[in-house]
């Protein structure tokens, strides 16, 4: 046999073997970390070129001279290898979790749309079909007494006016989910914004006898934009009565801390579950058990948005249990 052949036979056997070994070596490493896995390649490249120089030394084709040179060749380019496999493969550990968690939260995005689309396509269903069949009462003459009349125009004007609210909130939404907000931040006064919306929310609460009571004292300012401020303090206080009940009250209350200032506004709606409190804010979400769905007159949109508008003025909002019922409390970087 030629000694060309020979060669390639032994190196080809010596390769074959260590790549067998290197194979089963994976094998049982196979729930160990990927850096772990690129390095025990690069271990199996490195030795299979031992292998093979080492082979066809034992045959006489290199002398022991050469033997040792190519070894320690070999030994030189093998730590440089295994060290560069050791660096580039926690890389690519960080961005195989990367790439993990952005596939989840793309998940978990597409999910949300779509429990939006059909939370929103049963909300909208509901008051349409009612609103038609009043129009074609009113158009049929079903209905003619002045009184009913007025009934039905009431009935009509009300189911548009949530209607106009539900459009107006998917609006907000997908202006923060495209970052297409334009805010003017500047010092907001919490006792100002809070005296507003207290007068907006101020005839529900009282239609419902619940309470709006907030805490004495001096309220900070905040570095905000006073319009979607008053946006996300509303609909903490129409959430919060919302779901207290009759003779309840709402607690507002202010302060500043570690220099940021916060925002709390508690209710006495029972609580929420813990398992359920982590999906508060997520959109559509209307809750259970206290927060029951049969009581809720919008998409479940209000804190989803209440969070994106806070978020987008570099602040925070939280919520947890305080008996008797949760609070929500928001921290914006405090003005001056």
């Amino acid at each position: 046999m030629p000694a060309r052949a020979q060669v390639v036979l032994i190196a080809l056997a010596c390769a074959v073997g260590v790549v067998l070994l290197g194979t089963l070596l994976l094998h049982l490493l196979r729930r160990r970390s990927i850096a772990a896995h690129v390095s025990v390649i690069v271990l199996v490249a490195v030795f299979a070129v031992v292998a093979g120089v080492t082979g066809t030394a034992q045959a006489m084709f290199i002398s022991a001279h050469d033997l040792s040179v190519v070894l320690l060749v070999v030994a030189v380019v093998g730590a440089v290898a295994l060290a560069s496999s050791l660096v580039l493969g926690r890389r690519l550990a960080k961005q195989s979790v990367w790439e993990r968690e952005a596939r989840a939260r793309e998940r978990s995005v597409e999910e949300s749309r779509r429990e939006l689309v059909a939370w929103v396509s049963h909300d909208l269903r509901t008051p349409l079909a009612g609103m038609r069949a009043m129009a074609e009462a009113l158009e049929d003459g079903v209905v003619d007494s002045p009184a009913q009349v007025a009934e039905y125009h009431r009935r009509i004007r009300l189911e548009t006016d949530r209607l106009a609210r539900m459009v107006d909130d998917l609006f907000e939404l997908s202006r923060i989910h495209a970052g297409a907000l334009r805010l003017q931040i500047e010092a907001v006064s919490l006792s100002d914004l809070v005296s507003d919306a207290v007068a907006t929310i101020a005839p529900t609460a009282s239609a419902k006898r619940v309470s709006l009571v907030a805490a004495p004292g001096a309220w900070p300012s905040v570095q905000g934009s006073d319009a979607e401020l008053s946006r996300v303090v509303r609909n903490l206080l129409s959430n919060a009565v919302r779901h207290t009940p009759s003779e309840g009250a709402v607690l507002i209350a202010a302060g500043l801390d570690a220099g940021q200032a916060w925002l709390s506004v508690q209710d006495a709606c029972g609580g929420i579950s813990e398992a359920t409190l982590p999906r508060v804010f997520d959109v559509a979400f209307r809750g259970e058990p206290a927060r029951s769905p049969a009581i809720s007159d919008g998409a479940g949109l209000g804190l989803a948005i209440a969070r994106g508008l806070v978020q987008a003025q570099r602040g925070d909002i939280a919520v947890r249990n305080v008996p008797p019922g949760c609070r929500f409390v928001i921290r914006l970087p405090a003005a001056g």
